[in-house]
């Protein structure tokens, strides 16, 4: 079996494509968000009212608040509003500020604003998303 390291989960993992998709995204919000590794995690438990679940990446401020949910998915799966509803059923519970969508060939932004959450017309940094908190 093909494996691939999570530095946020510190194990090799299955190199399944969508776990290919959060591993290249991990390296996007370290290296073009300027996230720090350890203010990140990967699948991230939470519970829902009938049953729990796991988000691909949550990014963290440094008091350790949510600011970030991102749900990752294989490259041939499109991203569509059953994508940005599973994304904002994980938004609720930890009151994030940005939803982030990826299959790794396209990526969506997400801020909140006003109670809803509307397309981001530029990658926000973590400084940003700190500043946003």
């Amino acid at each position: 079996m093909d494996t691939v390291w999570d530095p946020l989960r510190k194990k090799q993992v299955a190199a399944t494509p969508e776990e290919r998709v959060r591993q290249w995204f991990i390296m996007q919000l370290n290296q073009t968000f300027g996230v720090p590794m350890h203010m990140m995690r990967s699948e991230v438990g939470l519970e829902g009212a009938a049953k729990s679940y796991r988000a691909d990446i949550v990014v963290f401020s440094r008091s350790g608040k949510p600011l970030a949910v991102v749900e990752c998915k294989k490259p041939d799966v499109r991203i569509d509003s059953s994508v940005s509803d599973q994304a904002l059923r994980y938004a609720a519970p930890l009151g994030v500020q940005f939803l982030m969508l990826t299959n790794g060939k396209k990526t969506y932004i997400y801020t909140l604003e006003e109670g809803r959450f509307v397309p981001c017309d530029h990658i926000p940094s973590y400084e940003e998303m700190i500043c946003r908190q």
